[in-house]
């Protein structure tokens, strides 16, 4: 076992810290749809698509919000493994 290359520590450091920035705001965004909208959805009465609306953010709404989260988080780790010249080579 030889010595780990140091010469990439910068890179690394620049890229984890963007990594939990994003990571951080995507749970922000996490947070406020499944507590914070669905919690105050009942309140906004009226209808959506047919549908009250409180039922449309719970079945519907939240769940289309989450497969943007992840796809979202897929494109931006990619591009961020690309900028700090991280990305994996098959």
């Amino acid at each position: 076992m030889g010595e780990p290359d140091t010469s990439r520590l910068p890179a690394w450091r620049a890229h984890w810290r963007a990594t939990l920035r994003w990571t951080s705001g995507l749970l922000l965004i996490w947070f406020g749809v499944t507590f914070v909208v669905a919690y105050n959805a009942r309140a906004l009465d009226f209808d959506f698509f047919g549908w009250p609306f409180s039922f449309w953010v719970a079945a519907q709404g939240a769940l289309l919000v989450y497969l943007a989260l992840v796809a979202g988080y897929a494109l931006v780790m990619r591009r961020l493994d690309e900028a700090h010249d991280l990305d994996e080579v098959d």
